[in-house]
Order: C-alpha cells, then sequence, then structure tokens
C-alpha cells in the first residue's frame, strides 16, 4: 500500500467522522481530477465550473453516507454524473417548453395566412395556463405518453392525467362557446 492511499483512507476516515479540515484536504486533492472530468463531459467551461462546485457541495452534505465500497474520487465521478444528468434533464425540458411555444407561434401564423378556422383552436390553447398547456402539447400535439410527460414535467402521473383531462374540459368549452359566437354572429 503506498503512502498516499493510506493517507487518502485516513483522510476518508477522518472526514466522514465529522473533522472538516480531513474532507476539505480530500476534496482539494480531488478538485482538478474532477475538473477534467467535467469538462470533458459537458465540454462547456462555465457549466464545468458550476458542476464542479455543486459536487464538492453535495459531498461535503452526504460525507457521512460515504461508505468507502469504492475510491473517493470514484463516488465524487458518480455524484457529478448525477447532477450532470439532472441539469441535462432540466435544461431538456426548458428547450422543450422553447420548442413549443416557438411551434404554437408558427402554426397561428400558418393558420391565419391560409384563413382557417385554427385561431380560435389556437387562442383556446394559448389561453390556459403553462402547467396544462404543456402536458396537452406534448401529449395531443407530440403524441407522448403518460409516464413521459410526467417524468419531464417532474409531476405525478395521475397530475398529468387530471391536468389533460381539464385542459380538454376547458379547450372544448372555450371552442363550443367560440362556435356559437360564431354562429350566432351570422
Amino acid at each position: 500500500m503506498s503512502t498516499n492511499e493510506f493517507d487518502d483512507s485516513d483522510q476518508i476516515r477522518l472526514a466522514v467522522r465529522g473533522d472538516e479540515r480531513a474532507l476539505a484536504r480530500l476534496l482539494q486533492s480531488n478538485y482538478a481530477m474532477l475538473y477534467r472530468y467535467l469538462l470533458k463531459v459537458t465540454m462547456n467551461k462555465a457549466l464545468t465550473e458550476d458542476l464542479v462546485q455543486e459536487t464538492m457541495l453535495k459531498a461535503i452534505e452526504r460525507i457521512r453516507t460515504f461508505k468507502a465500497k469504492s475510491k473517493f474520487s470514484t463516488w465524487l465521478i458518480a455524484i457529478a454524473s448525477r447532477l450532470y444528468m439532472d441539469e441535462m434533464r432540466r435544461k431538456g425540458r426548458e428547450r422543450k417548453w422553447r420548442t413549443d411555444e416557438q411551434a404554437l407561434q408558427a402554426i397561428r401564423f400558418e393558420a391565419l395566412m391560409a384563413k382557417e378556422e385554427w385561431p380560435h383552436a389556437l387562442d383556446a390553447l394559448a389561453g390556459l395556463p403553462p402547467n396544462i398547456r404543456v402536458p396537452i402539447l406534448l401529449k395531443y400535439y407530440y403524441g407522448y405518453a403518460y409516464e413521459e410527460i410526467a417524468e419531464w414535467l417532474d409531476i405525478p402521473l395521475g397530475t398529468v392525467k387530471s391536468r389533460l383531462h381539464n385542459g380538454l374540459n376547458r379547450l372544448r368549452k372555450e371552442l363550443s362557446e367560440n362556435e356559437e359566437t360564431d354562429s350566432g354572429a351570422k
């Protein structure tokens, strides 16, 4: 066993028991390795810096849960990888939301240019709050499954179904009121 491995295991034991200096030494000795790893994963310096800091904070919060079944560096990489994947999922949801909004605007424009009856439907859809409109778009415009929508929006499956049910009822009511108004005006 090399001196460095012995030192690390001593530092880990002390850190798990609450020795802040030992934990600081461990984090400092693994900082460069973690930074290089995340830089390769993200290919983004700013994101890497944020994730390294967040990983270090998680390690500080969770040091007492470290079981030493793997190397300390491996544990840090696992934390960093989970944080990165969470960040990508969050950004994916944001990107999906922007795409949905742009798609709605494009459809509205095309319908107006073609002088179709779509504007009423689009106006009714746009009048829904985002927490109802997004599940409706994801389900009925893009065809995603309830489970996917629940995961992406980080809400329970029952909430997705409820929002879809309530949203469709509101759309039907809005569209039937517009039909009555239109037919009454002719």
